[in-house]
C-alpha cells in the first residue's frame, strides 16, 4: 500500500470510529447507514461534489459552507453533517470515499453482515440473487449482502468475492485455464 493511501485510510478510520461510536451511543445507527447510502449515491452522481472534495482550489470557508449546504439539503443526521463540516475545516474531505467504505464495513460488522461482490456476465434476476444470497449465507454462516455488477467479458458464469475468498466460475477463467494447459503441452 502506498503511503498516501495508508494515510488516507488511517484518517478515514479515525473519523469512522468517532462517527460510529457517537451514532451507537445516541441510537442513530440506522440514520448513519442511510446517510452513508445517500452520500455514496451523491458522490457517484455528482461530478461537482467529487470536485469539491478533491479540489485544492476551494478555500476552507468556501468548502465548509458548500459541504454544509449539501448536508443540509440532503437532510443528513447531525453527526454526519457536523463531521463533514469538521473535515472541510481541516481540509480532509478528500478521504470521504474511504470514510464511507469504512462506515459501511463497521455497520455491516455490527449487524453481523458480510458483503459479497458478485460479477456476472449478465444481470442476475431476483430469483438468482436470492438463491445465491441464501447459498452464500449458508456457506459463510452470516447474513450476506450482494453487491452485484455486470461484466460481459466473463462470457458466462460468476465471480464471487467474500472477504479474502474468491470463486471464479466464469467461462473466461475456464478458457484462460485451458489456454495455459495447451501452452504447457505444446
Amino acid at each position: 500500500m502506498s503511503e498516501p493511501a495508508s494515510i488516507s485510510t488511517g484518517i478515514a478510520a479515525r473519523y469512522a470510529t468517532a462517527m460510529f461510536e457517537l451514532a451507537q451511543e445516541s441510537g442513530a445507527l440506522d440514520a448513519l447507514e442511510a446517510d452513508v447510502s445517500a452520500l455514496e449515491a451523491a458522490l457517484a452522481e455528482s461530478a461537482d461534489l467529487r470536485d469539491l472534495i478533491n479540489s485544492p482550489i476551494y478555500g476552507r470557508d468556501e468548502t465548509q459552507s458548500a459541504i454544509g449546504g449539501v448536508a443540509d439539503a440532503m437532510g443528513v443526521n447531525a453527526i454526519t453533517g457536523n463531521t463533514l463540516r469538521l473535515m472541510a475545516g481541516k481540509r480532509r474531505l478528500f478521504v470521504l470515499p474511504a470514510l464511507l467504505r469504512e462506515l459501511r464495513s463497521r455497520i455491516a460488522d455490527h449487524k453481523g453482515e458480510v458483503t459479497a461482490d458478485v460479477t456476472s456476465a449478465k444481470a442476475l434476476t431476483k430469483a438468482q440473487s436470492d438463491k445465491l444470497q441464501k447459498a452464500l449465507s449458508a456457506s459463510v454462516g452470516r447474513e450476506v449482502k450482494l453487491n452485484a455488477t455486470v461484466d460481459e467479458s466473463l462470457i458466462g458464469g460468476l465471480v464471487v468475492k467474500v472477504g479474502s475468498r474468491m470463486i471464479d466460475t466464469s467461462i473466461r477463467a475456464k478458457l484462460n485455464s485451458l489456454q495455459n494447459t495447451m501452452k504447457e503441452v505444446g
